[in-house]
């Protein structure tokens, strides 16, 4: 086993982590468009793969970036390309299709680049006479329904979504799109991300922003697990909770966020987006993600909504600035709210995943990858039954063995300090994103075990687990190969949390290997 070493920077006394390598392997040819498999096709298998695992494993992301002469500007950009491993009795056969989104038939027709995405403005028509071409610079950027981001389930059907008020209805076996979705149509948000949870009777809670006459909000999404036929889709949705920004011109961006059994945990972070210059971005040629900025002088805030009654907790619960795409998990117990999540203490490298950026190699590679702030598993400890007399100025944080501190500024507001996730050893592997713990019986409740992607790359480039009682962690990493968001599947009627496989589909930029889906014993 060979893996990149690195060695950790401190930066000043916020214990910002930054690496120092050399000679990372380019992933240019990762960044390329490929063809579909429409149709599926045997797989080799080597090794065993456990006769109890019968299903798909379905996965979504960028599989083309140009159309003609035009290329995409962005990784987020790229064609949403579905997968599809079926596994059944020790065998694997795959294929792969191109969600039909209108954004892809659009481009596929002109073969050209006629639909904005979050880094590339769609050039104006060049059949439009010189007047028509001018006004189309006044336009709004139309949302794009490309949805490259991650596959859902709603109600028992199958969806893929990115981060607009588009989804695609999917047929989980063809990969074919049988509808196309608004969330707009059903309850007043511009969009929602692709990152939902579940609750165990089927209830999906999601959030998505809305901007109108009332301002900016951000909104707690319901979707009830009952439909009335077998055409409903997102009928009986409605929004719990409304937020008001910190800034209602310049509101957070956000991926995800956390739940625990009684609350959804919205982390406002200062990942800003400014509507100012979203409004006007296709009058001044730029894209969404030149509206994006980080602002390290404004705190993360996190609010609690309660499931039950929809009510927002007067307190809030404030950090140092940071950054987060992935939550771990979220539980209660004890009278507190345990938060886990992957996040940094930068929050500038949504555009470093610039398709240029991700083609480079050598010393400009190496140059980008080490200015980026790396990801650690953090917890926040959030105490509920803050009163009239909970004392100020001391730690109420009184759980055994936990670094983690709250202590209350005022009756409303609480400032809180995280615990590491981690022993200073993973540093070597460039930290971790991407987690995934057994969902199905764990999720909103105590557990021990989370995977994810090591990040010795501008990609995940191992595969890690943690053990949360000792913060040791085991890895897989080969040279040359880097693997997916881990995907935890358990054995059935077991009673241990990792008693189960990972899943994770390994890719390659090296011309004589091929990519593969590999099946890993969890424990």
């Amino acid at each position: 086993m060979s893996c990149k070493k690195t060695k950790t920077l401190a930066a000043n006394d916020r214990k910002t982590y930054y690496t120092k390598v050399h000679g990372l392997q380019s992933i240019a040819p990762l960044v390329r468009s490929v063809e579909e498999t429409p149709e599926p096709i045997p797989t080799i298998v080597k090794g065993t793969i456990p006769n109890w695992i019968h299903g798909s494993l379905l996965r979504n992301g960028p599989g083309k970036f140009e159309f003609g002469n035009q290329q995409f500007n962005h990784w987020f950009d790229g064609m949403a390309l579905m997968h599809r491993f079926q596994i059944e009795d020790g065998r694997v056969t795959y294929r792969s299709r191109f969600l039909r989104s209108d954004s892809y038939k659009q481009n596929s027709e002109r073969n050209r680049i006629i639909v904005s995405e979050f880094g590339t403005v769609a050039l104006p028509d060049p059949c439009k006479n010189i007047f028509q071409r001018f006004l189309t610079r006044f336009e709004m950027i139309k949302p794009t329904d490309n949805a490259s981001v991650n596959f859902m389930t709603y109600k028992g059907d199958y969806y893929v979504s990115t981060e607009t008020n588009f989804m695609h209805r999917l047929d989980p076996e063809t990969l074919e799109s049988k509808q196309k979705v608004d969330w707009s149509k059903f309850i007043a948000v511009n969009g929602a991300t692709a990152h939902p949870h579940i609750d165990p009777d089927g209830t999906v809670y999601n959030m998505g922003n809305s901007y109108g006459k009332k301002g900016t909000c951000y909104n707690i999404i319901r979707v009830p697990p009952e439909r009335g036929g077998p055409e409903d889709t997102l009928e009986g949705a409605n929004i719990l909770c409304s937020i008001a920004p910190h800034d209602k011109s310049k509101p957070s961006y956000y991926h995800s966020f956390g739940m625990s059994e009684n609350y959804v945990v919205f982390i406002e972070q200062p990942i800003k987006l400014d509507l100012l210059k979203i409004m006007t971005s296709r009058f001044r040629g730029k894209a969404i993600n030149g509206c994006i900025y980080w602002d390290p002088n404004q705190e993360t805030i996190f609010h609690l909504i309660n499931k039950q009654t929809g009510t927002e907790s007067p307190v809030k619960y404030h950090a140092k600035a940071l950054s987060t795409f992935h939550q771990i998990n979220a539980f209660e117990q004890d009278g507190f709210l345990v938060l886990d999540m992957c996040c940094s203490d930068d929050g500038q490298a949504i555009n470093n995943y610039l398709i240029q950026n991700m083609r480079q190699s050598g010393e400009a590679l190496d140059e980008m990858y080490n200015s980026m702030s790396r990801p650690f598993p953090r917890r926040f400890v959030l105490p509920l039954n803050i009163t009239e007399d909970t004392p100020l100025e001391q730690n109420l944080n009184t759980r055994p063995d936990s670094m983690a501190t709250a202590v209350c500024r005022t009756k409303n507001q609480v400032y809180c300090t995280f615990e590491d996730l981690h022993a200073d050893d993973l540093r070597v592997y460039g930290g971790m994103e991407f987690p995934h713990i057994n969902y199905a019986r764990y999720n909103t409740r105590p557990y021990r075990y989370f995977y994810g992607c090591g990040m010795n790359n501008l990609v995940g480039d191992s595969l890690i687990k943690m053990d949360l009682e000792s913060k040791k962690f085991k890895v897989w990493c080969q040279p040359d190969l880097y693997p997916s968001e881990p995907i935890f599947v358990p054995s059935p009627n077991t009673e241990e949390e990792d008693d189960g496989v990972i899943l994770s589909v390994v890719i390659t930029p090296t011309k004589n290997q091929s990519s593969f889906l590999l099946v890993l014993d969890a424990k």
